[in-house]
């Protein structure tokens, strides 16, 4: 599960497919900012000496005329080409790879307010490593870059362009954001409520630095005239945390700099004493394999020196006013009335164990302009959060305003102390209060819940949609409540299984109200006094996603199909719904919707759709990013696996290959695996044949170019039924479902036998190392990118993994590909980012992996790449790991002479006569293709169920 989005953002951002954005960068909604940042490391750029024909260590060679080019293919053998590969250089891959990877991106969309603007907010290309090698600190879980007192490695937009929505559904002509310094980078795009305004940060970076720190901008959305807010030029941005949000119109609270603050503190020459740590009350404190912890009391006030906040008060005619005293504010949300603020705080002590999201944590009450009213919660330090899956922090935990209300709160809290394996009931209970309750005035309960708490739709007080959801069970349940009637007793409107997509009813469709809030919105129907919402859903079906919007009456459950994607060609979703600003309950006959439209070769386009003729206007016609690779062939395939569960994959072929006449191809199976409670929900059909072939920046997809068949995603579901543990069966599970994989794509003719390799990132690097480990016979070689291998190294938990090293012994020792490295025969690339920052997969996995491959005479290369986080950013970086996979599948996979066709055989009698080594044990997986599970899962904030 993930963190709760807040409901009552005050952007749309429309996102595009995944070839649009470099591959390795996020884009998140917060307070309706859009925050596009790298989670990589900084720090200053040295030189590494090379061992040849062991570890290659990579020098950090970070300008492009220095990058040594490669573009002839590795077919050849030569003395040259083996040169190169040993080299302490950064390589280039063939150009018909860069030449995707250097494509420029597309922008990113989005609408203002009132749906009448949109903004096509520009980016540029890859970074260069110069910009992943500037100095960072590393504290509380955070990386944090000094001289701009940001997170670190931002990505940027490059320019903001404004386009009117005509009456007629076309975008008018462009008009630039103008008024800024050339070359500035922006960030924190956020609109304010009426949409005549837009706020920004920017930054620029001058030869000497000294103007790194970044200034919030406003630019007028009639004329794109921008200017600096603050009329003092010294005011600097604090985005280390929350940064700034619109109060109303005119006004915006930021999180500035203290004007007081100095020079950072110095390290001291001579520590005062040992670092200690002590447990001496016998406390049972487990934790996960967190990085980038504070080590000592110089962290403590780095810590403190670079979060630390003055919050002003500033206004478009030029005025501010700082607003109560500085501390480490983590957010501030202002009420829907716009007459209190929302304040978080953390606070000491600090724990050296624990990232930030744990430490003592305050959350306060404010008028506006900074008059305390109340103190609302102060959790103290949150160290001892069970592992187990769905537990949570002790106390209020995801408090909120209302988004139908003027000024009133809403928080859950835990009833069994927030450890998931507790049994209680409730387990939690939601409560409601006014932002300033009257003397004695208590929290009114509003729901109490049996599941963990999961999120509110709010829409009125006779309508309001309350989630719940348990992760061990996977059931998930939806309940109507009337938050205004103490009569009106709760109901379940859902109750079903997570894992089961065929099922999904959709989420409701929000309006935005004229505070800038969003609620569920209601839909008159001519002459029906019923109360009707608008359900959008993905659609799953056993023939892949069909997206649909319901038409919904609350109270009888009935619903109507008014929108459905085509089902033949086009893969069309539900992106927003327009005119939502009006007054009143939406008519359905005015109804107006922006759907997005795309097929397997027609890049993502954007329409509006008005009711009741339901006809489409196009308002975007973006080029096709990569023209080379536009008749790529892309099929949803479905296969089974010898227990009888059913799966699926996507097959990619190049353009014009046909099978009759060029015969198998070498083949690249890239995939991630997923776990789950039922067989059933297992063999469920996810995703669409429809969909655009989006390519990022370090996509197997490039490999069609290089006129490979990549069988991309095949599901790979580590099933645990009833009270059994997945990760008990772990490696029997995956190699079963990849024969099953390799075995269809052999038998459609599009696969040679002995020309498949495999490759995956982080849990997909761990899939990759176990398969050449214990299924030998399928793969020529292995691609694994920043992966873990040895589970004893994270005894804690790991993925959805709830018992610790102590209790499942094991399954966490044969689960892990590290002790099994002797039986690892075929070549194995690994590459990992030197700078790892994510739970689990710390660079030292891949270091210790390498060395016991070695110590068994494996056939292996590791390459670390300096300066690189858990995903790569850099141009540098990224080329050089298109290069070095291109280099391993053309010398191991295109150019293996091994006949396969024996082992394959065998493989089918093995399958046949159910012999398995003893050794095929477990391990555990998280579905989508993430990182490691993040901390923020125990810290109670959960995704609203789709």
């Amino acid at each position: 599960m993930m963190r709760l989005p807040k409901v009552n953002h005050r952007l749309s951002f429309l996102s595009l497919p995944p070839f649009s954005l470099p591959s390795l960068t996020t884009s998140v909604r917060t307070h309706g900012h859009l925050r596009t940042h790298h989670s990589k490391r900084f720090k200053s750029i040295s030189t590494m000496p090379c061992r040849l024909g062991n570890l290659v260590p990579l020098n950090s060679i970070a300008a492009e005329n220095v990058v040594s080019r490669s573009n002839a293919s590795v077919s050849s053998t030569s003395t040259t080409e083996e040169e190169e590969a040993l080299a302490c250089k950064y390589q280039l891959p063939p150009p018909e790879i860069k030449d995707i990877v250097d494509a420029p991106p597309l922008p990113a969309l989005s609408l203002s307010p009132q749906k009448d603007k949109i903004l096509f907010l520009k980016r540029r290309s890859l970074p260069p490593l110069a910009e992943l090698a500037r100095p960072e600190e590393k504290l509380a879980g955070l990386r944090i870059d000094g001289k701009c007192n940001t997170k670190s490695r931002m990505s940027f937009y490059t320019g903001i362009g404004i386009h009117q929505l005509m009456p007629d559904g076309t975008l008018g002509p462009e008009k630039e954001v103008h008024g800024y310094p050339d070359g500035a980078k922006i960030n924190f795009v956020t609109w304010s409520l009426d949409g005549r305004h837009l706020a920004f940060s920017i930054r620029v970076f001058e030869e000497d630095n000294s103007s790194s720190k970044l200034r919030v901008w406003v630019a007028n959305m009639e004329t794109g005239q921008a200017r600096p807010l603050f009329q003092s030029p010294d005011v600097y941005l604090n985005a280390v945390f929350d940064n700034f949000v619109w109060v109303d119109n005119s006004s915006l609270l930021v999180c500035t700099i203290p004007s007081s603050r100095g020079d950072p503190p110095k390290k001291p020459s001579v520590p005062s004493g040992p670092k200690i740590q002590s447990n001496e009350q016998k406390n049972v404190v487990q934790v996960r394999t967190f990085q980038d912890l504070l080590k000592d009391e110089y962290d403590e006030d780095l810590f403190d020196y670079y979060t630390t906040s003055q919050i002003v008060l500033a206004s478009l005619d030029g005025t501010a006013k700082e607003v109560g005293p500085p501390a480490v504010y983590t957010s501030m949300d202002p009420s829907p009335d716009q007459n209190y603020l929302l304040i978080s705080s953390i606070h000491r002590p600090y724990s050296f164990i624990v990232p930030r999201g744990r430490f003592p944590k305050k959350v306060e009450v404010w008028t506006t302009d900074g008059k305390f009213v109340r103190e609302l919660c102060d959790l103290p330090l949150a160290e001892d959060i069970p592992i187990a899956t769905s537990s949570v922090r002790k106390g209020k935990r995801a408090i909120n305003w209302r988004a139908d209300k003027p000024s009133t709160l809403y928080w859950a809290e835990t009833q069994d102390g927030g450890d998931a394996k507790v049994e209680v009931s409730p387990r939690d209970i939601v409560y409601t209060q006014p932002a300033e309750p009257l003397e004695g005035e208590q929290p009114e309960i509003l729901h109490k819940l049996d599941l963990r708490y999961g999120g509110i739709y709010w829409c009125d007080d006779s309508l309001a949609l309350v989630y719940e959801s348990w992760y061990k069970t996977r059931r998930t349940r939806t309940w109507v409540i009337s938050p205004g009637s103490k009569d009106a007793s709760p109901r379940i409107l859902f109750d079903r299984s997570s894992e089961d997509v065929y099922s999904d009813p959709g989420s409701p469709m929000l309006r935005r109200t004229p505070a800038g809030t969003y609620v569920i919105a209601k839909i008159k129907k001519e002459n029906d006094e019923g109360t009707y919402v608008l359900l959008k859903g993905s659609g799953a079906t056993p023939e892949g996603n069909i997206p649909f919007l319901d038409l919904f009456d609350i109270n009888t459950g009935s619903k109507e199909r008014i929108w459905e994607s085509d089902k033949e060609r086009y893969y069309e979703t539900v992106v927003a719904l327009m005119l939502d600003y009006e007054e009143g309950d939406l008519l359905l006959d005015r109804l107006q919707i922006l759907t997005s439209k795309e097929s397997k070769t027609e890049n993502r386009q954007y329409f509006i759709q008005k009711w009741p003729e339901k006809k489409a206007c196009q308002i975007t016609n973006f080029p096709h990013p990569y023209p080379q690779l536009a008749s790529l062939q892309k099929e949803m395939i479905r296969y089974q696996r010898k227990d009888g569960v059913q799966l699926t994959a996507t097959l990619y072929l190049p353009p014009g290959y046909d099978s009759s006449k060029d015969g198998p191809l070498p083949c690249l199976v890239w995939s991630y695996p997923g776990e789950f409670k039922s067989k059933d929900a297992a063999g469920q059909v996810r995703g669409s044949p429809n969909k655009f072939a989006g390519i990022g920046s370090t996509s197997a997809l490039l490999w069609l170019a290089r006129r490979f068949a990549i069988l991309s995603g095949p599901t790979i579901p580590i099933i645990g039924e009833g009270d059994e543990e997945a990760n008990d069966r772990y490696v029997e599970q995956l190699v079963a479902s990849v024969e099953a994989a390799v075995e269809e794509v052999i038998q459609r003719g599009v696969a040679h036998p002995n020309k498949i390799a495999v490759g995956g990132h982080s849990y997909g690097a761990f899939m990759t190392a176990n398969l050449l480990a214990h299924a030998p016979h399928l793969f020529c070689c292995g691609i694994a990118r920043s992966g873990a291998y040895n589970r004893t190294l994270t005894p804690f938990g790991f993925q959805h993994e709830d018992r610790t090293l102590w209790e499942a012994t094991t399954t966490y020792v044969e689960m892990s590909p590290f002790m099994s490295a002797n039986k690892i025969k075929k070549p194995i690339l690994l590459i990992h980012g030197e700078e790892d920052n994510n739970s689990g997969t710390l660079n030292m996995q891949s270091d210790r992996f390498f060395n016991a491959l070695k110590g068994h005479g494996a056939l292996c290369r590791l390459v670390i790449l300096p300066f690189e986080s858990h995903g790569y950013a850099a141009r540098e970086s990224i080329m050089h790991v298109l290069w070095e996979t291109d280099r391993w599948l053309q010398k191991h996979c295109v150019q293996n002479p091994t006949d396969a066709s024996a082992e394959l055989d065998a493989c089918k009698d093995e399958v046949s006569k159910g012999v398995r080594d003893s050794d095929n044990q477990a391990v555990v997986a998280s579905g989508g293709g993430g990182p490691e599970l993040a901390d923020f899962e125990h810290e109670g904030f959960y995704s609203l169920p789709r």
